[in-house]
């Protein structure tokens, strides 16, 4: 599918993901970019340069609300479905967090069939394998949840629905459907919902206060962090390509402790704070592994996405964002 001159749906649109999609649609050509989002989790203050673009257009609507859906998609050649619970707002309410993620998927599809969408790209997470054993980790990898808390195992669950359903409606339907599994997304204007994003975003907060951060267990704990730019990057070569009922892996590779990620913190602000190891009492983790190698070898063979920012690169930009 061409991007240039197309018109586009992305749902969740004024989230961390949805705003940096929207942006390079933008600078691929977009005819039309609708940004659609309930507000329930964020406000327009940070996107005023996207709402500023007569391409743009702002919809109130709900993925859970199907007429919503049918009167945003009518015209749109492609959908990004962006809008969905994570992890932390999952153990604040389940019910809803199963009503968005996989009821809200399924009416993403069922708009897409009726209003002739070519192409929807869906937001997976790395939630779909649990907490994976020691390995590389490619796509063919089972979900292994026993070891998880239970609103991981819900999350990545439903995650794990919204494919399946993509792939049904792609052979069924001939809706096509590509499906991400980002690993930890972190970047300009980001929030606090993420899990493993927000041991980012806190250290800096407490080093920007003159405080030492905070680090559970003893920091050898590690994730995959992948820049919300590369992320928006692979939803459009996602887009742009003929590839449907696939899955891919959206990550670097390469994986960084706790430890080093303060360290990052500390240089790129200049300080020399050293972490204090402690739990914080009801805090919510997914995985705690000190290995963690994710395969984007499909993806590169695929559609052609590697990373491009690099963790220093990418948490640079990202206090430099927060300062201003």
């Amino acid at each position: 599918m061409t991007l240039k001159g197309g018109r586009f749906v992305v749902t969740g649109g004024i989230s961390l993901i949805g705003s940096h999609v929207a942006e390079q649609l933008l600078a691929a050509g977009a005819s039309h970019v609708a940004l659609l989002d309930n507000f329930s989790l964020g406000s327009t203050e940070m996107i005023g340069h996207l709402l500023d673009d007569p391409r743009v257009t702002l919809v109130r609507g709900d993925i859970t609300r199907l007429n919503e859906l049918m009167d945003a998609f009518e015209g749109a050649a492609g959908v990004f479905a962006i809008a969905g619970f994570l992890t932390l707002p999952f153990s604040a309410n389940p019910g809803l967090g199963i009503e968005v993620n996989a009821l809200g998927h399924f009416n993403i599809l069922e708009a897409a069939r009726h209003r002739g969408v070519k192409k929807v790209v869906f937001s997976s997470s790395v939630a779909t394998y649990g907490d994976p054993e020691p390995g590389l980790i490619d796509e063919t990898r089972p979900y292994r949840f026993h070891t998880m808390s239970p609103p991981g195992v819900l999350c990545g669950a439903t995650k794990i629905i919204g494919e399946t359903l993509g792939r049904l409606y792609s052979d069924r339907h001939g809706v096509r459907s590509v499906s991400l599994r980002y690993a930890t997304v972190y970047g300009e204007r980001q929030h606090y919902r993420g899990v493993n994003a927000l041991y980012i975003i806190e250290a800096y907060d407490r080093i920007a206060r003159g405080e030492a951060p905070v680090i559970p267990g003893d920091g050898s704990e590690v994730h995959d962090y992948v820049h919300v730019s590369d992320v928006a990057r692979a939803n459009l070569m996602a887009m742009d390509s003929d590839v449907t009922g696939e899955v891919f892996n959206v990550a670097t590779g390469k994986a960084t402790s706790l430890n080093r990620l303060v360290e990052i913190v500390n240089e790129v602000t200049g300080a020399n704070i050293a972490p204090v190891y402690q739990e914080t009492a009801g805090a919510v983790r997914v995985t705690t592994s000190s290995e963690l190698t994710f395969s984007i070898d499909k993806i590169a063979k695929a559609i052609g996405w590697a990373p491009e920012v690099s963790i220093e690169e990418g948490i640079a930009r990202l206090i430099a964002w927060r300062r201003g």
